[in-house]
């Protein structure tokens, strides 16, 4: 008698479950030390690099960020960095976040506007999005007027998912980041 097809794929299932179980535990036991120290409030303690002195180095770039071209966001620092093929970072500045964060991981561009209007009312310019979250759209961006306050995510109750960047730090995203250009969040 031929198996049903319900318990075939209840099997292929269960496999393939215990395969990726199996596949991320050697994951974790082989990686280096400095990815599997103590979290904190689950998520891995990535830190923005010191220079000899103790004092924050954001040229450099933080451990764990991934590899190749990339564009490195620090939900934690507000900082964001441009990084090259050879993993050299390109360009580096501090940005001003939404009241909406995405989580932590590896994202790619998904659409990119030239000049829109934010959920904020703010008139925008090159927004580089790359995922949502509960049907806000996360994604880079800058204000039309670099003078334009940005909105104060303690006090409003406008949902919103930019990320805003200088003028000149969005000409330089815009370039940068393509669709299908790869955005590492950390914490």
């Amino acid at each position: 008698m031929a198996p049903s097809s319900a318990g075939f794929v209840t099997a292929l299932t269960t496999a393939a479950l215990a395969t990726v179980g199996f596949l991320g535990y050697q994951a974790y036991a082989t990686s280096p030390a400095h990815l599997t120290k103590a979290r904190t409030n689950g998520t891995p303690a990535i830190t923005t690099p010191k220079t000899p002195g103790g004092k924050e180095n954001a040229a450099l770039l933080p451990p764990g960020s991934g590899t190749g071209a990339r564009v490195v966001y620090s939900l934690r620092g507000h900082r964001v960095w441009l990084v090259g093929l050879d993993d050299k970072v390109i360009r580096t500045f501090e940005v001003t976040p939404g009241n909406i964060a995405p989580a932590p991981g590896v994202y790619a561009v998904t659409s990119r506007s030239n000049a829109v209007t934010g959920t904020d009312g703010t008139p925008i310019e090159h927004v580089v999005r790359f995922t949502d979250v509960d049907g806000v759209a996360i994604g880079f961006s800058a204000a039309v007027r670099d003078a334009a306050a940005p909105v104060d995510s303690t006090t409003t109750t406008v949902r919103t998912g930019g990320i805003r960047e200088s003028r000149a730090d969005g000409d330089v995203m815009w370039t940068f980041a393509t669709i299908g250009a790869t955005v590492a969040v950390i914490p």
